[in-house]
């Protein structure tokens, strides 16, 4: 007799962090496709000199890339329970708005503007940051014994 074991059916803040996961992850191998990448050429590691924009319109480094596939790992890691999914929708979305105050608050054209960051990614990481935290504040309320999975 053969068993068969269902899957667990994710909730909808787990498929909120897998979502978000998912498009992070995308986000960061696009950052390293030429064409995709305009001025690929010009990427840096990390400093405010990478010329290297996604899309054409946010500007990049090896190391922005690298932080987005880290972000899309863990938010596909942290789907598997809500309370992990919840955790990884308000507290990267909180970082999301910390990096967007970084960004106000630094020159994009000095040393300390490492990522590096342009003004459309500032305010992408403003829309990410509340967009992550509202996810998390909706859809957490709606997932019954968010602790306990």
């Amino acid at each position: 007799m053969t068993t068969h074991t269902r899957a667990t059916a994710r909730g909808p803040v787990q498929q909120a962090a897998m979502l978000a996961g998912a498009i992070f992850l995308l986000v960061g191998i696009l950052g390293f496709i030429p064409g995709i990448t305009t001025s690929y050429g010009s990427m840096k590691f990390a400093s405010h000199e990478s010329g290297a924009m996604l899309l054409g319109i946010f500007q990049i480094s090896v190391l922005h890339n690298l932080v987005h596939l880290a972000y899309g790992v863990a938010g596909l890691a942290m789907a598997r329970t809500a309370s992990a999914a919840y955790a990884y929708l308000l507290v990267g979305g909180a970082v999301y708005l910390v990096l967007w105050i970084y960004g106000l608050a630094v020159s994009h054209n000095t040393d300390a503007n490492f990522v590096p960051l342009n003004t459309a990614d500032d305010w992408l990481h403003f829309a990410l940051g509340i967009v992550m935290i509202g996810l998390a504040l909706f859809l957490g309320r709606r997932s019954p014994g968010r602790g306990d999975r």
